[in-house]
């Protein structure tokens, strides 16, 4: 009986992360025979396959949303609120695809964001003109992934990576950023977080950003019995993010209490999803 519900535990959570077609998808991605832009020892592997990007992913949210004109975008032309777990499931084929597809399909996978962002295009609440193309703006996107998904990986992961594996990460991602139009990114956890900082004066708490964090942290569209696993996530995700970020999320009450409670019911959380979580396929020799 254990191992039925966790097959079945596992095989839901997959297919809220991937769609419905997620076995698949993971085939696809995974067995096609040819050349990958990552090696399998490379750091952005290790990262992208642990469950600590469930942390990661939520944080790497809320830190894009404190910036108001890449929040203008989403709210104006992303699906985030009428189709979140679509959303979602775009945004993890893309990792997939760049981190453990062949050169074609991550190739593919850059050329249709690209063609996306070409298209997206327009003016915030305030008048100022944005495109989804901007190299700025595309840079935030980029590095607060890139930060949330390696600290939450530091804290959280199976097998936490080194110092110089660290860089190497940072330099993983940075490779795949240039590639969707981001100029000079970061290439080093410490420029990385140097990086950050400097953008600090961009951030602003917004209407926007606060019904984002609310819909994420509260009321995002889960059964029931997945709500309280999914507070201990939320309050390791909002723990995970810098403080001078935390101070411009409006934390709900019940959040800003779990988060002193943050790392162990975030290891427990990331601990069970890996336990439920079916295992990557097996690397084939040709790749």
């Amino acid at each position: 009986m254990v191992g039925r519900l966790r097959t079945k535990a596992g095989d839901a959570l997959l297919r809220r992360v991937a769609g419905p077609a997620a076995h698949r998808k993971r085939a696809r991605i995974h067995d096609t025979p040819g050349p990958r832009w990552f090696a399998p020892d490379r750091p952005v592997r290790t990262v992208h396959a642990d469950a600590s990007m469930y942390v990661g992913g939520l944080a790497a949210l809320l830190l894009q949303s404190l910036h108001p004109v890449a929040m203008a975008a989403v709210w104006a032309h992303s699906g985030f609120r009428g189709d979140p777990w679509g959303r979602l499931q775009r945004t993890s084929t893309f990792l997939a695809e760049t981190t453990f597809g062949t050169v074609r399909d991550a190739e593919r996978a850059v050329e249709r964001v690209r063609g996306v962002h070409a298209r997206v295009a327009g003016r915030t609440a305030g008048g100022a003109p944005y495109r989804a193309s901007d190299p700025s703006l595309l840079s935030w996107v980029h590095m607060a992934e890139t930060y949330c998904f390696l600290e939450a990986h530091r804290r959280y992961g199976l097998h936490p990576l080194t110092g110089g594996q660290q860089d190497a990460y940072v330099e993983d991602m940075a490779s795949v950023a240039v590639r969707l139009g981001v100029t000079d990114p970061p290439r080093t956890r410490a420029a990385l977080v140097a990086a950050l900082v400097s953008r600090r004066r961009e951030l602003e708490a917004t209407d926007e950003s606060s019904a984002t964090a609310r819909y994420l942290l509260v009321s995002p569209p889960l059964p029931w019995p997945a709500r309280l696993p999914y507070l201990l996530l939320a309050a390791a995700a909002v723990d995970l993010l810098p403080p001078w970020a935390q101070d411009l999320v409006p934390v709900p009450r019940r959040i800003r209490f779990l988060v002193r409670f943050a790392r162990p019911g975030g290891l427990a959380v990331t601990t069970a999803i890996r336990w439920v979580t079916p295992p990557l396929p097996s690397a084939r020799p040709d790749r």
